[in-house]
């Protein structure tokens, strides 16, 4: 028999956008409920963020070692221990789970129904045995790695960012379709791990980025040995005894490339197929869940947050969201999403980071822009560790307020983060060119690159003409 619940609040999904809403709801005194047919946590707990860290810290723990050599310290070539790499990714994973976990969120008085969900009209949901009946759902199903059409692929054995996790066994070579920053953020903690790495991507690598900064991670990569081939059609791939083989082809020359195993890194595709999206009246399509500003669908009293819903595909977008959905759906206040200065970071070394908008957006929305560009061999405290690779660059209008920010360099994604505010909160460059901050830190990149707006002026002609009449004043 069907059990029929009653709830404020239906949630479907139960990764980032989801459990905020859930916890945020719940706590706040709302009849809530979750539905969640997979891992709770969802892909950036068990697929994506979490993991694809966790390699990454070992892979960039090695590659420190190799270069210990620029401090007078002479270490031998790591030696990698796969299957202790796998537990200590799977253990990261473990150690977050019981945040996320069924557990945790029924103690907040949750009620969690471990199935498929599907809408069965404007206000009822299916779940297994129960049918779920709410003044407010809101769908976080997520996404799910997108996998082309290519000749061969059915029959030969490949990862994903939800399988390659798994696996305990040696890469000796992969290769990587998709240059994107999954792809790119997997490549080279492969390498540095000691597989070769070759990548393969139809159009540009890391082609969401500002192309400047994006090139000298590109520099970087080439130089550690990842080897990237550009504007390349995969024709077909084959398995083999020795691995899998990609035929690729470019200016009408086809070539092979041999490897023991195929990263697949193209994209994501938001998990709508099952939700019975029509039956509530819900329109979607291969972008996903079409939403307003207010992130309500074309049902009114449904939401969609994070993967699912069109836009911005990050894990903290998500969760801001989730806060937006709070104060519409319990509150009725008219909130709507501002991102004017959304953050994204690839979390390589160096590490590539955006906020706001790049160059070219910039000029074709106010014309007239300023560039300010300072380097990271500039900044004491990288070159006292020697990781000087990088620059910071600030698009700012005329008048002085910053616009965005592009940014290649060690810890990129934390440096940055001074940015989103001014960018947030429409500050000026003056604001940043204005602080104290402590010496010798990666931050004061920031004030320099500020600075560098007032050189024009400050040391001007008429400065020094100004300055030698002040003092001959008695």
């Amino acid at each position: 028999m069907v059990e029929r619940i009653g709830a404020d609040i239906c949630v479907i999904g139960g990764g980032s956008g989801g459990l905020s809403v859930a916890a945020g709801a719940s706590q706040m005194g709302a009849e809530t409920v979750l539905i969640e047919r997979g891992l709770m946590g969802g892909d950036c707990l068990n697929y994506g963020c979490v993991p694809s860290k966790a390699l990454l810290a070992a892979g960039h723990a090695a590659q420190s070692a190799r270069g210990a050599a620029r401090f007078g310290i002479a270490l031998p070539e790591p030696r990698i221990d796969p299957a202790a790499l796998h537990d200590h990714v799977r253990g990261v994973i473990a150690g977050i789970a019981p945040h996320d976990s069924v557990e945790r969120f029924e103690g907040l008085g949750v009620r969690v129904i471990r199935h498929d969900a599907r809408f069965t009209g404007p206000r009822t949901v299916a779940a297994g045995d129960y049918e779920i009946a709410a003044k407010r759902f809101v769908v976080a199903a997520g996404s799910s790695p997108f996998v082309p059409p290519i000749e061969g692929l059915d029959e030969t054995p490949y990862f994903t960012n939800e399988t390659i996790f798994d696996n305990a066994a040696p890469v000796e070579h992969l290769i990587v379709i998709g240059g994107g920053p999954i792809g790119i953020e997997l490549a080279q903690a492969h390498r540095h791990l000691g597989a070769r790495v070759t990548v393969l991507e139809l159009f540009a690598v890391l082609a969401r980025d500002d192309p400047e900064t994006a090139g000298i991670l590109k520099q970087r990569l080439a130089a550690e040995g990842v080897e990237m081939l550009e504007g390349v059609k995969i024709e077909r791939v084959a398995g083999n005894d020795r691995g899998v083989t990609v035929t690729v082809s470019a200016d009408g020359t086809s070539r092979e490339i041999a490897g023991s195993h195929l990263l697949v890194a193209v994209g994501r595709i938001p998990n709508t197929a099952g939700l019975g999206l029509e039956a509530a009246g819900i329109e979607f399509g291969r972008g996903g869940i079409r939403i307003d500003a207010r992130l309500r669908t074309t049902n009114r009293r449904v939401f969609a947050v994070g993967d699912v819903a069109e836009g911005l595909n990050f894990t903290h977008i998500a969760g801001y969201q989730a806060g937006i959905v709070i104060r519409n759906a319990l509150f009725r206040l008219p909130a709507r999403v501002d991102y004017r200065a959304v953050p994204w970071v690839t979390y390589t070394a160096p590490e590539l980071a955006q906020v706001g908008l790049q160059e070219e957006e910039a000029r074709g929305r106010f014309g007239e822009i300023r560039i300010l560009r300072s380097t990271f061999a500039e900044n004491d405290r990288a070159r006292a560790e020697r990781d000087t690779d990088g620059l910071v660059k600030v698009i700012a209008r005329k008048n002085g307020v910053v616009v965005g920010v592009s940014m290649v360099g060690p810890r990129a994604g934390e440096v940055i983060q001074l940015w989103s505010l001014a960018i947030a909160r429409g500050l000026k460059v003056r604001d940043v060119a204005g602080l104290i901050l402590p010496y010798p830190t990666l931050g004061e990149i920031n004030k320099r690159a500020a600075g560098s707006f007032y050189t024009p002026s400050l040391f001007s002609d008429r400065t020094r003409k100004l300055v030698r009449f002040l003092l001959k004043l008695p």
